[in-house]
């Protein structure tokens, strides 16, 4: 693994690794991980990738992982913008990656918060991009969204916005632990491997409490990439993979997966696939089943490609 720190044009330090296959890359796949982790647990399936003959890249964002540590505060995007400007950011260190390894294809792989950002890429990118996968991705949270960003304004203006926000923390994350029987943890949600919970409860770079700008930066971004001027604007040939656990409460338990399928059919996206796997949570890659997982992202890729 080659690991680099690239300057951004606004003179910010991300962090960003690169997997190289054996022999001429089939294509470059590029990762972008969700909120209060980091890309470095993306080791496994990185490798899975690379064997398939990928390179396979990713960073971490503005106020995540060795990003934070090297610069910025932790679970802080930036003090306003920061939405676009980690959006700006993936599309900086991509563009920087593939002159340093230049291929014909491009496939941007989203999680999470990871595919709001790769989902507002497409929007604005979407023409120098091949295939598009999101995971774990949800709908617009409408009135929710809504009263957050109220929420985070009246926080910000009483307490600042560079600070950790533990009220809207359990706003957004509060109710995910709610369909899980007997949960062991406040992150049972994430998925049903109790090992990856652990791993994911003792990791220092993950869990960290966002600030209120952070929060009002994503609320801002839901709403951006939802709105239907915006979501025309991603190619209508793009093929788009949208997968996540049929128990994954950030997709509403599938149910927002689907709307975001209509979504795009409705924008004249002329390739949406849904997958949803029986019983899985928010992190199909940490799940028991994710060689499974791997597998199948790793047979639509292939089949797309053909």
């Amino acid at each position: 693994m080659k690991e680099w720190t690239i300057e951004m044009t606004d003179s910010f330090s991300i962090h960003a690794f690169a997997l190289l296959p054996k022999g001429d890359p089939l294509g470059h796949i590029h990762l972008l991980h969700g909120m209060s982790e980091h890309i470095a647990r993306y080791t496994e399936f990185a490798q899975f990738l690379a064997s398939k003959g990928y390179i396979v890249s990713g960073h971490d964002h503005r106020g995540h992982g060795k990003t934070a540590e090297k610069n910025g505060v932790k679970g802080h995007f930036a003090d306003e913008g920061g939405f676009e400007r980690v959006v700006q950011d993936a599309y900086e260190v991509i563009t920087q990656l593939r002159r340093k390894y230049p291929t014909s294809r491009l496939v941007l792989f989203g999680h999470s918060m990871g595919s709001f950002v790769a989902r507002r890429y497409v929007q604005l990118h979407g023409a120098e991009v091949d295939l598009a996968i999101f995971s774990g991705t949800g709908a617009d949270p409408g009135i929710m969204r809504f009263a957050g960003q109220v929420a985070a304004y009246l926080h910000g203006k009483r307490k600042g916005f560079d600070q950790p926000d533990h009220f809207l923390n359990k706003l957004v994350f509060g109710g995910f632990n709610k369909s899980v029987n007997h949960p062991k943890t406040p992150f049972d949600w994430l998925s049903t491997d109790y090992d990856a919970v652990e791993k994911y409860l003792t990791d220092p770079a993950c869990g960290i409490v966002p600030t209120t700008r952070f929060f009002a930066d994503l609320f801002e971004g839901l709403g951006t990439i939802h709105a239907a001027e915006e979501l025309k604007k991603t190619p209508k040939h793009l093929p788009i993979l949208l997968f996540s656990g049929s128990e994954d409460p950030v997709g509403d338990n599938g149910k927002g997966i689907w709307r975001v399928a209509k979504q795009y059919n409705h924008a004249g996206i002329e390739q949406v696939t849904v997958l949803l796997f029986e019983g899985g949570r928010h992190e199909m890659l940490h799940e028991k089943n994710r060689q499974h997982v791997f597998e199948t992202v790793y047979d639509w890729i292939d089949k797309e490609h053909e």
